[in-house]
């Protein structure tokens, strides 16, 4: 049977997190950088526990005001110390209640950033590589990010968004635009399983982008959210595709 990882960020205090972990097979935990609390932290890791769902750390820029999503330019030692620190913060956490971080996957706008700049995603690469050669590190299909873990020895984690639209480049479409989202259920059902069975997905301008799913996104921090998760997940199952963490 074809299977397929089902991701969602977490602890970003959303309200969501309990029932979303029923849901998907990999929780993405927010470092409380750029959203959410040690609070969110804590519950988040016990109900991933108590659902069998693997965790990976999920650091972003210390943007708290615009939930991590606005471009910042840190120098390399700031990045590196950004990332360490959530890195350590959450493995820490994780060690108290007995459960292993497994992967990485950087935040919004830095996540974003790294999928077209080499020399970023380099030392993203290298940091994570430097603070746990064993994980694995999560990033957009096709994006230099997920080059540079590759090329830094990690294991990778290729990922698609089922409620995003993408560019002609395979990047998605910036949040700044009107048709950043996919706000339909059904069209963002079809794209997740054009994605899963063809590998490719339809961009904004009708062109088809090649893609590796291993990994969908689906975002937590929606009132919809819920609701969403339990479409797509039902979808792939009633495909004969399974869900499960890479």
């Amino acid at each position: 049977m074809k299977t397929v990882d089902l991701n969602a960020d977490l602890a970003e205090g959303c309200g969501n997190d309990e029932a979303l972990l029923k849901l998907v097979s990999s929780a993405n935990i927010a470092c409380a950088q750029h959203a959410g609390s040690i609070a969110d932290i804590r519950a988040a890791l016990e109900w991933a526990q108590a659902n069998g769902v693997r965790v990976g750390a999920h650091p972003g820029y210390p943007d708290r005001e615009n939930f991590g999503r606005t471009d910042m330019q840190l120098s390399e030692a700031d990045l590196r110390a950004c990332l360490n620190y959530q890195l350590g913060a959450l493995a820490a956490v994780c060690q108290g209640q007995g459960v292993a971080v497994g992967y990485v996957k950087p935040h919004g706008a830095m996540y974003n950033q790294a999928a077209k700049n080499r020399v970023l995603a380099d030392i993203i690469a290298d940091t994570v590589y430097r603070f746990n050669p064993d994980l694995k590190l999560m990033a957009l299909s096709g994006s230099l990010l997920l080059e540079a873990g590759k090329a830094r020895g990690l294991g990778v984690i290729s990922e698609v968004f089922a409620d995003r639209r993408y560019m002609p480049d395979g990047t998605l479409v910036p949040r700044s635009r009107p048709d950043a989202q996919v706000d339909s259920d059904d069209e963002a059902i079809a794209q997740v399983l054009q994605m899963v069975r063809e590998g490719c997905v339809t961009a904004a301008d009708g062109s088809r982008v090649p893609v590796s799913a291993d990994s969908i996104c689906l975002h937590g921090d929606g009132a919809h959210a819920l609701v969403f998760a339990g479409k797509i997940r039902a979808a792939l199952q009633d495909a004969g595709i399974g869900i499960k963490a890479v």
